[in-house]
């Protein structure tokens, strides 16, 4: 009998290892995109959408 494997990039909801997962590629995209933001405006992500 084989022990069934877990997808650790399976989507999952609750609190589950595979949050912590998503949870820290989303806030890698999120970074990045505020980083281009910056870079191709000229000005913070706040100022952007004008809550500044």
């Amino acid at each position: 009998m084989q022990a069934q494997r877990e997808d650790r990039n399976a989507v999952k909801f609750g609190f589950t290892p595979q949050a912590e997962n998503w949870n820290g590629r989303f806030a890698m995209i999120g970074f990045a995109a505020a980083v281009l933001i910056e870079l191709v405006t000229g000005q913070g992500v706040l100022h952007f959408w004008g809550f500044i």
